[in-house]
């Protein structure tokens, strides 16, 4: 089966996170005239979730105590993943730069793949993960592309990372950098090891998440 390592998310012009070492959104016009999405940037750990299998970034992702509870998940829930096909989202189970203290899961989905390496559109891809329990990012604006709207939204950099823009419409992986690209924070921290290599601390679940869903996180 065929693994794939998700694409680097190209910075918007505007992003105040953005490093020399970072890719940067060169040329706004293809977003121009669509339809776009923008969600919550979360932080966490890049995943990868497949019909037998889960990775972090890294195809050959090592075993890491954060990383216990999502593929107790992959488990749970990939046999309803048609061959082929993989699910991409954060892992947010162990804080990292932000605490979170009412997670709806800790994992949250933002793309679906199929078998021809297409991103599925983002309405197709809601329903998908609704019916394998699956929650997504806050959606934060919905509707056509509008510069001045999306750069003008007012974050609270505290407690939130930022936020990833994406074309409704469904794309081609090929096509990924024209398609998708993020807002960060100022001096967020970007390198693994501040949390890598320290005891994991829980983000918190939300206090009206069913019962059963916080005992997965013992598992």
């Amino acid at each position: 089966m065929m693994r794939f390592k998700y694409p680097r998310t190209p910075h918007l012009p505007w992003s105040p996170g953005a490093t020399s070492d970072d890719i940067h959104q060169g040329n706004l016009s293809y977003f121009t005239g669509k339809q776009v999405v923008v969600t919550e940037k979360m932080d966490g750990e890049n995943t990868t979730i497949y019909p037998n299998y889960v990775h972090a970034r890294s195809l050959d992702s090592r075993f890491h105590p954060s990383r216990a509870w999502v593929k107790a998940l992959q488990a749970k829930i990939g046999y309803k993943i048609p061959q082929g096909w993989r699910i991409c989202g954060e892992n947010l189970y162990a804080k990292h730069s932000i605490e979170y203290r009412a997670l709806s899961s800790y994992f949250m989905a933002f793309s679906v793949w199929n078998e021809r390496n297409e991103c599925l559109s983002w309405d197709y891809s809601k329903a998908f993960f609704n019916q394998l329990g699956l929650v997504t990012p806050k959606e934060l604006y919905i509707g056509l592309w509008c510069e001045k709207t999306i750069k003008n939204m007012v974050l609270d950099t505290k407690h939130q990372e930022g936020y990833v823009v994406r074309v409704a419409e469904g794309f081609h992986f090929k096509n990924f950098a024209q398609n998708v690209s993020k807002w960060v924070r100022t001096n967020h921290v970007v390198t693994d090891k501040h949390w890598m290599h320290a005891e994991v601390v829980p983000n918190r679940l939300a206090s009206n998440i069913p019962l059963k869903n916080k005992g997965e996180e013992d598992e």
